[in-house]
Formats: C-alpha cells, structure tokens, sequence
C-alpha cells in the first residue's frame, strides 16, 4: 500500500542540506518520491509500507547527518 507522510528534520540550514536529505530518502528501497522544503524544515515521502517505514526512512535523515523529528 502506498502512503505518504510529513516528517520535520532539524538541522537543514542549505540547499546543499535538502539535496542531501533528498537524495538520501531516494535511496531507501519502497521510495516512490520526496520533497524537501527548507523554509518549512520538513520532508514529504511517499513509498510502499511493505518495503520501509517511517523508521528506515528516519534512519535514512539521520545517517545523512540530519535530525528527524517524532
């Protein structure tokens, strides 16, 4: 099924910072699309919930160098 959820990331302060929390969640296998916004320090993913979850793709932000928010 597919879904699409909001998660707020802390520590964007770039362009430079949302091309790498996006090419970053684009790499997680069941991605189907991101967009990034600095102005509202967010990340919108959709993806397939049989093949990730919102905790692999927090993990994904947070590999990146960036902090997920709950």
């Amino acid at each position: 099924m597919q879904r699409t959820i909001t998660i707020g990331i802390d520590g964007m302060t770039c362009q430079g910072c949302v091309g790498s929390v996006q090419r970053a969640l684009e790499r997680v296998p069941g991605v189907l699309g991101t967009t990034v916004s600095l102005a509202s320090g967010e990340a919108e993913v959709s993806f397939e919930d049989s093949q990730t979850s919102r905790a692999a793709l927090a993990q994904a932000i947070s590999d990146a160098g960036f902090d997920p928010r709950p």
